[in-house]
């Protein structure tokens, strides 16, 4: 509204002179050269303003004639610019989608139009990780090394470029370098700590971890965690050599994370043999309330080397009850029990637990009722700890270890270890329980299938994981001499059976006998593969692959599909005409 106003302003204006020059023509007169023109003042202002734009539109292509090569140049690097763009945005994503082809094929277009461009230098790289070659990609990577604007990009490429060749010591050198830089970018400076943890430089790890906190590339409260578990390391690494220094590193640990289970443990132990137990005592106490774990309780009951059993006991118990209420607090109990020959007590410990026990609760039930002489219960629970949830234990990266490592042997992480079950947190898909078919012995004698034998009388030793054959009804019924062999072989069946309970009773589990020993996690193995009577038929593990009807297979030649006779027409009418429909 405001510019058509201020239009109509100047339109008026306009008018307004043109009337006020019409109502006074006036007269000019211009002598030049012995020649006299004369006009009005109308005539001669028009000649003036059609002199001026000639002027102009003269000079405007004067100009652009004399501009036109530069016109033409900017004209010319716009368009490579536009089709350098197009390369470089379509080679970008041709790597993103993983299709090599394409991306090499814009490659080299950006390389032609744009050779020294940051981001063609970036396409080329990346293009040539995709399609393997990897001199290419390091070559690439050291010409972005040597410029200042991809200095650390390139740096960052080449220490890829390093650990996937396992040039570790090269690694090293470019995270380094690329750790002084201005930017100290996050990558360097994480990769420089954790093969200052994986070399065992436990201070040149801390002073690294400083500079991390100074460049503010970690919060407090990362740093803290990661002090601690540095400190845990470096006081481990000094244990045997240098017990006070050792002591004051785990304490400093301790107090900096209390929920670091092997630093405290480590603290409780070393003052506990210093002598200062009420210390230990106190520490391993405040860890325990934020996280139970054996390690604790092991450190908390041999506080005083001398105790006896009932001592330790007593202890345990006495940490159990300051922390919350934990699977891990019954189990230390019942162990420490289980020492003392308090059986009740650790009855009592692991009954909150039979219900759904995992594989610890039900170990240290069999080992219970093995003490107390019951062989048969501990036989039972054997068996259930066999199938049952796995125990928590020191994992980092799917990868198990008996104690706490600072760092992953797997990817070199920091404080990678937890304390879970190895298959907690992972989506592993609906698991697949194989159950394996019970075979017949060779030495129980089996009914020799004929056409006059019953198909359900065929039965294996351990027959309660079969499930019994439906028996047709138009079946004949076994001559005499068959079926007296069939109820020969089911009277043999107990007799194979106790004697495999004797000679199982005779392993060294059970104490006494000559029989070879056998490894617990083969034996363990070998009695989950047995079929169990109360377990349903369940997918196999493993489905193997078979071919195709239109596979050539490996022979090339297609299968032969055996033939099957179709069954005979109905007698009735009516039952032939809805066969002819089914069909």
């Amino acid at each position: 509204m405001v510019r058509v106003i201020i239009y109509l302003i100047i339109l008026a204006a306009l008018a307004f002179g043109a009337v006020w020059m019409a109502d006074r023509p006036g007269e000019v007169a211009i002598t030049w050269q012995g020649r006299r023109i004369d006009t009005s003042v109308m005539v001669l202002l028009a000649a003036v303003a059609a002199l001026i734009v000639a002027c102009v539109i003269a000079w405007s292509i004067l100009r652009a004639i004399m501009r036109a090569p530069e016109t033409i140049a900017r004209y010319r690097r716009y368009r490579r610019g536009v089709r350098g763009y197009r390369a470089v945005s379509q080679g970008l994503i041709a790597v993103g989608s993983g299709n090599a082809r394409t991306a090499k094929k814009f490659t080299a277009e950006a390389v032609r139009i744009a050779p020294r461009e940051p981001l063609t230098l970036l396409l080329s790289a990346q293009s040539a990780q995709l399609n393997g070659d990897r001199d290419g990609a390091v070559a690439t990577f050291q010409q972005m090394a040597e410029r200042d604007d991809t200095r650390v990009l390139g740096l960052h490429g080449l220490f890829v470029e390093a650990q996937r060749r396992r040039d570790h010591a090269a690694a090293l050198g470019f995270a380094e370098e690329a750790s002084r830089d201005a930017s100290m970018p996050v990558w360097a400076a994480q990769a420089v700590l954790e093969f200052r943890c994986a070399a065992g430089d436990w201070s040149g790890a801390l002073e690294r971890l400083d500079q991390n906190l100074n460049g503010r590339l970690i919060d407090r409260r990362t740093y803290r965690r990661q002090r601690a578990v540095l400190l845990t390391a470096q006081a481990l690494s000094l244990a045997d050599g240098d017990r006070f220094r050792a002591t004051a590193l785990a304490r400093e640990a301790a107090k900096l994370a209390p929920d670091l289970v092997p630093a405290a443990a480590l603290a409780g132990k070393l003052l506990g043999d210093a002598g200062e137990r009420r210390k230990g005592a106190r520490i391993i106490e405040r860890a325990w309330r934020v996280n139970p774990h054996p390690d604790l309780a092991a450190a908390y009951a041999k506080l005083r080397p001398g105790d006896s059993a009932r001592q330790r006991l007593s202890r345990v118990e006495a940490l159990a009850a300051k922390g919350p209420s934990d699977p891990e607090s019954a189990l230390a109990v019942a162990r420490a029990a289980l020492d003392a020959q308090e059986f009740a007590v650790a009855r009592n410990a692991l009954a909150p637990y039979t219900g759904a026990p995992r594989k610890g609760v039900a170990a240290l039930m069999a080992e219970l009722e093995m003490a107390q002489g019951d062989e048969g219960r501990a036989r039972e629970w054997m068996a259930r700890a066999l199938n049952a949830r796995r125990d928590p234990a020191w994992t980092a990266d799917a990868f198990v270890s008996d104690h706490w490592l600072p760092i992953s042997p797997v990817s070199g992480r920091l404080d990678a270890f937890e304390w879970k079950d190895p298959l907690a947190g992972e989506d592993h898909g609906p698991i697949i329980e194989h159950r394996a078919e019970p075979q017949v012995p060779a030495t129980v004698p089996t009914v020799q299938a004929g056409p006059a034998a019953a198909p359900g009388a065929t039965r294996s030793a351990s027959g309660e994981g079969g499930a019994p054959q439906a028996e047709p009804q138009d079946a004949p019924h076994p001559v005499n001499g068959e079926s007296e062999r069939a109820r020969q072989a089911e009277q043999e069946e107990p007799h194979a059976q106790q004697s495999n309970e004797e000679e199982s009773r005779r392993s060294p589990f059970f104490g006494g006998g000559r029989s070879e020993r056998r490894p617990p996690a083969a034996a363990m193995a070998d009695e989950s593969r047995a079929p169990r009577a109360d377990m349903t038929p369940v997918a196999p593990a493993v489905i193997p692959l078979v071919h195709a009807p239109d596979d050539p297979g490996t022979n090339g030649e297609k299968p032969e599909e055996p033939e099957t006779e179709a069954p005979p027409p109905p007698s009735d009418g009516w039952s032939r005409i809805r066969a002819l429909f089914k069909s």
